[in-house]
């Protein structure tokens, strides 16, 4: 598995060359330029030049690539265009609440999707396999963005009982004698209706894909023959038909971390959370390419390294996979 795992790493660092040049690519072939919306049309041409020449615009696509990959490899992302701050340190500043967004809305995702997904293969055809398909489907064609202002109209504003916004209404900790433990909990009061809204829409997939493939492993023969024996269904389910189906659910949640990442900038659009997904919508309409880079490159490193992890998981979920 070690051999394995340092094979798999190097070979994803030409395929992280590859999609940094694609970045840096498609953000020349963007209409607009990044310094349109701050220049002043006064501004004389040796001014003009001065600030191509602060943020390395002067230079060629190929060298300003060059300067950035070997800055960014020791953790400089170079410089915000409109707030005049590096963009590690506001990558850094927003990345608790896109984590902690993202991480609590996969857990629900995984609790919910799931069992739900197995019951409603245990129980194929029966009443609470076609509630759990009623629900699956109503998950899945809702919008996030439409579900999370549906649960703001309804606990925020009608009920009065959720935050409408932000990450948390207490000050930083130890500016005001606030414990650690009282600022989570009003962190998690804040985050009930975003991770709802993006952990039920996920659990809908999960529990479709759940029940499709325990559907096909429990018809398969070494599960007759385990009922044959006379095993208890219990044992037959969990031990030996649920972890085989997990295959491919093991796939789809190593895609769905990043895809996360894109469903999370609407929720934090939604409910006004201070995240990576504000400042990725912020750098796309004010044509901050260094912060859309540095975000983008931060979903490519989680991609391949969900990607492994996915591939790692295949042989502990299944042991008839070997990788050496």
């Amino acid at each position: 598995m070690r051999g394995f795992v340092i094979r798999r790493i190097l070979q994803m660092i030409p395929v992280f060359l590859g999609i940094l040049a694609l970045l840096f690519l498609l953000t020349e072939l963007a209409p607009g330029r990044p310094l349109a919306d701050i220049q002043d049309p006064r501004l004389s041409p040796a001014h003009r030049e001065r600030m191509l020449e602060r943020f390395g615009l002067d230079l060629p696509v190929h060298q300003r690539f060059f300067n950035w990959v070997v800055d960014a490899v020791q953790g400089d992302f170079g410089e915000s265009i409109t707030h005049r701050r590096p963009v590690s340190e506001m990558i850094a500043g927003a990345l608790p609440a896109t984590l902690t967004l993202s991480i609590s809305s996969m857990i629900v995702s995984l609790l919910l999707g799931i069992p739900l997904g197995i019951l409603s293969a245990i129980y194929k055809g029966r009443l609470i396999d076609n509630i759990c398909s009623v629900i699956a489907f109503i998950g899945i064609s809702m919008p996030v963005f439409f579900f999370g202002v549906l649960l703001i109209l309804i606990f925020s504003v009608g009920m009065e009982l959720t935050p409408i916004s932000g990450f948390g209404s207490a000050p930083p900790f130890g500016l005001r004698g606030e414990t650690l433990l009282e600022i989570w909990r009003d962190r998690a009061w804040h985050l009930i209706l975003p991770v709802t809204a993006l952990g039920m829409t996920g659990a809908a997939g999960y529990m479709r894909y759940t029940r499709s493939s325990m559907l096909e492993v429990i018809t398969s023969d070494y599960i007759r023959t385990a009922r044959a024996k006379g095993l208890k269904e219990r044992r037959i389910i969990f031990r030996h038909a649920m972890r085989n189906a997990l295959i491919p659910i093991i796939t789809l949640l190593g895609l769905q971390l990043p895809a996360l990442f894109s469903g999370s900038a609407i929720t934090e659009a939604v409910f006004g959370l201070p995240g990576l997904g504000q400042i990725l919508l912020q750098s796309v309409t004010g044509r901050n390419f260094p912060i859309l880079i540095g975000v983008m490159t931060m979903v490519a490193i989680i991609t391949l390294i969900s990607a492994l992890i996915a591939e790692i998981m295949y042989a502990v979920a299944d042991p008839r996979i070997k990788y050496d």
